[in-house]
C-alpha cells in the first residue's frame, strides 16, 4: 500500500484576496477550482511551478467571521531561491510577521492570519 501527499485545505474568509496573495506573495497559480451547485462552496486549489503539492483553499459562503485561529502555532512551508529578493517583495506586501535571523529565516502572514515559512534554499 502507498500513500501521496497531495494537498493541505485552509478555510479563507475572501477567496479573491487569498488568490491573490498566494499568486503574488509565493508564485503560485490556481490548478483547479469547485463550486458546489448550490452556491454553498467554492474550492480553489493552487500550486507551486513544480505541481507536486497543493493548497486547498475552501471559501464557505455562510462563514460571516474571520476564522479564528487558535494558537496559530500550525504553519506551512516554502523553500526560496532569492531569499533576498523574497523578503524585499514581503517586506513591501507588509505581511512578515515574524523574522529569525539567527536561524536564517521568517514568516509571512496571508489575509487570514495563516503563517507561512520562508527558508532560503541553500542553508
Amino acid at each position: 500500500m502507498k500513500f501521496k501527499y497531495v494537498h493541505n485545505n485552509i478555510n479563507v474568509f475572501n477567496l479573491e484576496k487569498s488568490v491573490a496573495f498566494y499568486e503574488k506573495a509565493l508564485g503560485m497559480t490556481v490548478a483547479r477550482t469547485k463550486e458546489a451547485s448550490d452556491g454553498s462552496f467554492k474550492l480553489t486549489f493552487m500550486t507551486d511551478e513544480a505541481g507536486i503539492h497543493q493548497i486547498e483553499l475552501t471559501w464557505l459562503r455562510d462563514w460571516d467571521r474571520p476564522y479564528n485561529l487558535g494558537d496559530n502555532e500550525i504553519h506551512m512551508a516554502f523553500v526560496v531561491d532569492d531569499y533576498e529578493e523574497a523578503h524585499e517583495l514581503h517586506k513591501e506586501m507588509g505581511c512578515i510577521c515574524f523574522e529569525n535571523e539567527s536561524m536564517g529565516l521568517y514568516f509571512i502572514n496571508d489575509p487570514d492570519g495563516y503563517w507561512i515559512e520562508i527558508i532560503p534554499e541553500h542553508r
